[in-house]
C-alpha cells in the first residue's frame, strides 16, 4: 500500500519513458502464499544516452535479477520493495528478467494479483501492475505479452489471461497454459484469473466471417444465471460492428464474474473481469434494474476493445478519453436496444444526481484533470458521464453524419496508440477545436439564464450563458422550442449565436430570440438535455405544467414535472402551505397518457430524491426537515392520486419471468405507483412476490412508509435468499435505508451478522454505503452519523484504501448542512487526516477539507 507522500502530478510534465518496452513474457508459479512471478522484458532505447531505467514497484520482494540472462549484483541495481533502478543499462536492445514473490491470500487491497474465495484474479488499472513486478506502470508503454501460468495444485482448473490460448499442459502433475496477446497493451491491461470455474460456452462469427469463441466463467454451478450475459455480450459484438464498424479482433472472448472486486468490471483485453452483480441473473433473484445494469456493462466493457484498448491513454489525464466516449457508446447501445427517450431521461437524471453534485463540491475537477495526487480517486462521475456528455455535444454541434465520419478518422488513425483528448476533437474536422477545450479543461458546470418579456405583441427571449467560477465561455448546443396555441411553431431568427434546426449553438454572446406573435409563446429550453447545463429561469409552475401536456420530448416532459415536484418540496420544506391540485392534474394526465411509454410514465411518477431537495434548499440544510417535507409532498399526492396509482398499480402486469425492456417498463410503473401508500397487496408482495423486482418495491415501499409490518417483511425475506450473496447485498441495503426507530444502532448490529464482512466490497457498499445515503441517520444533528462513517474509513484505510476514499467522499455533501452538522463533519475529517495512512484517503480528506 502506497502511503501519502503528499506527491502532486502535472499533465505539465509529461514526458515519453525513456525506454521502450516492447516484448515482455510473463510465468507464474502459483501459491495463496508464495506465488512466483518471473517477467522478462525486453527494453529498447528511444534515444541515444538514455540513462538509468527505473521502473514502478509497489511492496514488492525481489529475489533476483538478470541482465541478457546473466545475475545482476547490489552495485548494479537499487531495488526497494517500491521501485527497481538499473544504473547503466546497455545502449541497445536488452532483455531484464526479475523475479518476484507474492501473497495473494494477504492482499486485502484487491489491486494486483490477489486470492478470494480459491479464486486468483488481478485488477491493474490504474497502477496495480506494480504490485505484480517492476515495470513502467504506465499507459502509454504498450507491450506485446506472453504470459504462462502454472496452477497451484494438481486439479485441472481454468487458468487464464489476455489474447489467445496457446497451449494447455500439465507440468509435474499441476495444470499449465500459454497465452499470447499479439496486441501492444499498456500494463493495466494485463489480466490473470485462475481457480475453480464454471463455464457458459457460445461462439460468435464476426461479420468478416471469423468464429470467436466465448464463454463466461462464473462459481460452480451458475452457469444458468449468466446466459443473459452471454446474449448481452453477443448482442453487443453485433451493434459495434453494425453502429461504428469495429470488428472483435481475438480467437477468444472471457469474462469471469468474481465476488470481490473494487470496481463494476474491467475492460482487460480479451479477459473482462466483473464484479460478478453485473453478470448473474434469474428473475427470482435479480430485479429488472439488475438486468438493464448487466446489459449496460457487459456492453461497456466490450466496447472498450476498440476505446480503451486498441486505442488507450497516453497519460492518466486523458481517461475521459476512453471512459467517456466508451460510456457514450454504452448509453448510444442502450437507447437502440431499449428506448432512446427513456434512456436519456435516465442518463441526465444519473448526471445530475452525481456528476452535479461532484461539481459543486469541494471535490470538483476537469473532465480532464491538469493535476492529481492519487489516480485512483478520478475514476468519477465528471471523468464518465460527464464525458460522455461533452462526446454527446461533439456530435450534437457536427452532426451525425460528420460525427460517424470523425470516429472512423480517429480508429483508423490511432489505432495501436497512445492517444490524447486533442487526437479525439481534431478528428472532427468542422469543430472547433480551441473553443470546445474548455469542456475539457475547466471544472463546474455552467448556468444558462432564461430571460423572457412579451409586451404588445412582441415576445423576447434571451439565453446568456453565465460560466463556472473562473470558468470561460464555453459552446452550449441547446435543443430548443416553441409552442404557440398549444402547436409546436419554428423558431425565428436567432441573433448573436448560431442555429441548426432546433439548436442554438450559445457561445459568450448573449443570444436573443425575437417574435411578433399574438399571445405569448411557451419556450422549452434543454431539448434531450443537449448539454450538462443547469437553467436559471424565474419559477412558474403554470408554463411547466404546460410543458408537461405539450413536448413531445421525454426529458423535457419529465425535466418540466421535476422542477415543479422539487419547487413544491421545496414550498413544504419553508413550510408555505401545500397547492398542489395542478401539479395533481397535470401528473395524472400524464401518467395516463397511454401514448407515453410506460417507463416514461413511471419516471414522471418518481419524485426527486431528499439529496435532490437537499441541493434545491442549498445551504444550512436541516436533514429531519428534509425528510418532513418529502414526505408530505408525497402523502399529498398520494391521496389526490389515490384511484389513478391503485389502476396503475395492478394494469398490464408483466410475467414474472419476462425480463424484456417492455415488460420492465411495465413492471416500473407498477411499482412506482405502489410507493406512495402501503395497501394489503404490497404486503402480500413484500412477503412472497413471483420475482425479486416485485418484491424489492414492496419491502421498499414499506420501509419508505415505516409500516409495522417491515420487520416481519425483512425477516421473511432474510431467510428465503440468506444463500444467495447478492440478494444478501439488497437485504443490507434495505436495511440501511431505514430511518425509523434506531437507524444508527440498527446498522452497527448488522455488522455482526454472520453475511456481513467489511473485506467483501460489495457487501460493504450495500449497508455502509447505503447509510450515507440515508440522510437522517448519516446527517444526524449530534453527529454520530459522521463519527461512525469516519470509524469504518479508519478501518478500511489499513486494508483497501480505494473502498476507503470512495467512502470518504460521501462527505462532500455536509457543508450543505446546517452548522452544528458541518462542524461534527469537520471534526470527523481533522480526525482522518491526522490518521490516514493510504494516499487515497490523505487525498479525498486533504481536497473535502479544502487544503
Amino acid at each position: 500500500m502506497r502511503t501519502d507522500t503528499g506527491t502532486t502530478i502535472r499533465l505539465t510534465d509529461y514526458a515519453p519513458t525513456p525506454y521502450a518496452a516492447p516484448d515482455i513474457t510473463m510465468m507464474f508459479a502459483l501459491h495463496p502464499k508464495a506465488t512466483v512471478v518471473r517477467t522478462t522484458t525486453t527494453f529498447e532505447p528511444r534515444g541515444e544516452a538514455a540513462g538509468p531505467l527505473t521502473l514502478d514497484g509497489d511492496g514488492l520482494t525481489l529475489t533476483e535479477a538478470l541482465l541478457d540472462g546473466v545475475s545482476l549484483t547490489d552495485t548494479d541495481i537499487e531495488a526497494t520493495p517500491d521501485s527497481f533502478t538499473l544504473k547503466t543499462p546497455p545502449q541497445r536492445r536488452f532483455t531484464l528478467t526479475l523475479t518476484t514473490v507474492l501473497a495473494p491470500d494477504d492482499n486485502t487491497e484487491l489491486m494486483g494479483l490477489y486470492r478470494s474465495n480459491g479464486i486468483y484474479c488481478t485488477q491493474c488499472e490504474a497502477e496495480g501492475f506494480r504490485r505484480i513486478t517492476y515495470a513502467y506502470d504506465r499507459p502509454d508503454v504498450l507491450s506485446v505479452y506472453d504470459v504462462w501460468i502454472v496452477g497451484d495444485s494438481t486439479d485441472d482448473v481454468p487458468l487464464l489471461a489476455n489474447g489467445n490460448l496457446i497451449s494447455r499442459g500439465t507440468s509435474e502433475g499441476r495444470p499449465t497454459a500459454h497465452w499470447h496477446d499479439p496486441h501492444p497493451k499498456p500494463p493495466y491491461l494485463f489480466a490473470l484469473v485462475a481457480g475453480p470455474l464454471d463455464a457458459l460456452n457460445d461462439t460468435f462469427e464476426t461479420a468478416s466471417g471469423r468464429s470467436v469463441d466465448l464463454a463466461i466463467y462464473v462459481e460452480p454451478g451458475k452457469t444458468p444465471r449468466a446466459t443473459y450475459a452471454m446474449d448481452a455480450l453477443k448482442r453487443s459484438m453485433r451493434w459495434d460492428e453494425t453502429r461504428f464498424g469495429r470488428e472483435y479482433d481475438l480467437d477468444v472472448f472471457n469474462i469471469v464474474a468474481v465476488s470481490d472486486f473494487n470496481m463494476g468490471a474491467m475492460e482487460n483485453k480479451g479477459l473482462n473481469v466483473f464484479n460478478d452483480a453485473y453478470v448473474l441473473a434469474d428473475p427470482r433473484l435479480a430485479t429488472d434494474s439488475d438486468y438493464n445494469g448487466i446489459e449496460a456493462v457487459i456492453a461497456h466493457e466490450y466496447f472498450h476493445n476498440w476505446t480503451g484498448n486498441r486505442i488507450t491513454c497516453r497519460d492518466w489525464f486523458q481517461l475521459c478519453l476512453k471512459e467517456g466516449f466508451t460510456v457514450f457508446r454504452d448509453q448510444e447501445f442502450t437507447a437502440d436496444v431499449r428506448s432512446r427517450g427513456v434512456k436519456r431521461v435516465e442518463d441526465a437524471r444519473r448526471l445530475r444526481l452525481a456528476q452535479f453534485r461532484e461539481d459543486a463540491s469541494p471535490l470538483r475537477h476537469p473532465v480532464r484533470p491538469q493535476k492529481y495526487a492519487e489516480i485512483s480517486n478520478l475514476y468519477t462521475a465528471t471523468v464518465y458521464e460527464k464525458g460522455a456528455e461533452l462526446v454527446r455535444m461533439v456530435k450534437t454541434i457536427v452532426g451525425d453524419e460528420a460525427f460517424a465520419a470523425g470516429c472512423t478518422h480517429y480508429f483508423d488513425t490511432h489505432d495501436g496508440t497512445a492517444a490524447t483528448v486533442e487526437d479525439f476533437l481534431k478528428s472532427f474536422k468542422t469543430l472547433d477545436h480551441a473553443a470546445f477545450m474548455p469542456w475539457y479543461n475547466e471544472p463546474g458546470t455552467p448556468t444558462v439564464r432564461v430571460d423572457e418579456v412579451f409586451e404588445d405583441g412582441t415576445y423576447i427571449a434571451t439565453l446568456t450563458q453565465v460560466p463556472a467560477d473562473g470558468a470561460s465561455p464555453k459552446p452550449i448546443p441547446l435543443r430548443t422550442a416553441l409552442f404557440i396555441n398549444g402547436k409546436e411553431a419554428p423558431l425565428p431568427s436567432v441573433t448573436g449565436a448560431t442555429t441548426n434546426g432546433d439548436c442554438i449553438t450559445l457561445g459568450a454572446d448573449t443570444a436573443t430570440l425575437t417574435l411578433e406573435v399574438d399571445k405569448a409563446p411557451t419556450l422549452s429550453v434543454l431539448r434531450g438535455f443537449s448539454a450538462p447545463v443547469l437553467i436559471e429561469r424565474p419559477r412558474d409552475e403554470a408554463r411547466d405544467i404546460a410543458l408537461i401536456a405539450l413536448e413531445s420530448d421525454p426529458f423535457s416532459v419529465w425535466d418540466a414535472t421535476q422542477r415543479v415536484l422539487t419547487a413544491t418540496m421545496r414550498d413544504a420544506y419553508d413550510g408555505t402551505p401545500l397547492a398542489t391540485d395542478a401539479l395533481s392534474d397535470a401528473l395524472h394526465t400524464a401518467i395516463t397518457n397511454t401514448a407515453l411509454e410506460p417507463a416514461l410514465r413511471a419516471l414522471l411518477l418518481t419524485l426527486p430524491t431528499r439529496g435532490e431537495l437537499v441541493r434545491a434548499v442549498g445551504s444550512d440544510v436541516d436533514a429531519a426537515r428534509i425528510v418532513t417535507a418529502h414526505t408530505k409532498v408525497r402523502d399529498a399526492l398520494a391521496k389526490s392520486l389515490a384511484a389513478t396509482l391503485l389502476t396503475l398499480s395492478e394494469a398490464d402486469r408483466p410475467a414474472p419471468d419476462d425480463v424484456s425492456a417492455k415488460a420492465a417498463g411495465a413492471r416500473a410503473l407498477n411499482t412506482v405507483a405502489e410507493r406512495y401508500a402501503v395497501t394489503q397487496t404490497v404486503i402480500d408482495r413484500a412477503r412472497s412476490a413471483p420475482n425479486m423486482t416485485e418484491r424489492l418495491a414492496a419491502l421498499t415501499t414499506l420501509i419508505a412508509h415505516s409500516a409495522p409490518e417491515t420487520d416481519d417483511a425483512l425477516a421473511s425475506f432474510e431467510t428465503a435468499f440468506s444463500t444467495e450473496p447478492l440478494v444478501m447485498d439488497k437485504y443490507f441495503a434495505l436495511q440501511a435505508a431505514r430511518d425509523d426507530g434506531a437507524p444508527l444502532v440498527r446498522v452497527k448490529a448488522l455488522m455482526a451478522h454472520p453475511g456481513f464482512s467489511l473485506k467483501n466490497p460489495n457487501r460493504t457498499r450495500a449497508l455502509i454505503g447505503a447509510f450515507t445515503a440515508n440522510i437522517a441517520a448519516f446527517h444526524a444533528a449530534d453527529g454520530s452519523g459522521y463519527r461512525f462513517i469516519g470509524e469504518i474509513i479508519a478501518h478500511l484505510d489499513g486494508e483497501n484504501p480505494q473502498l476507503a476514499a470512495r467512502l470518504a467522499t460521501t462527505f462532500g455533501e455536509a457543508r450543505r448542512y446546517d452548522a452544528p452538522r458541518r462542524e461534527a463533519a469537520d471534526a470527523t475529517l481533522k480526525s482522518l487526516a491526522e490518521s490516514a495512512k493510504s494516499s487515497d484517503v490523505a487525498d479525498i480528506v486533504r481536497r473535502l477539507r479544502g487544503a
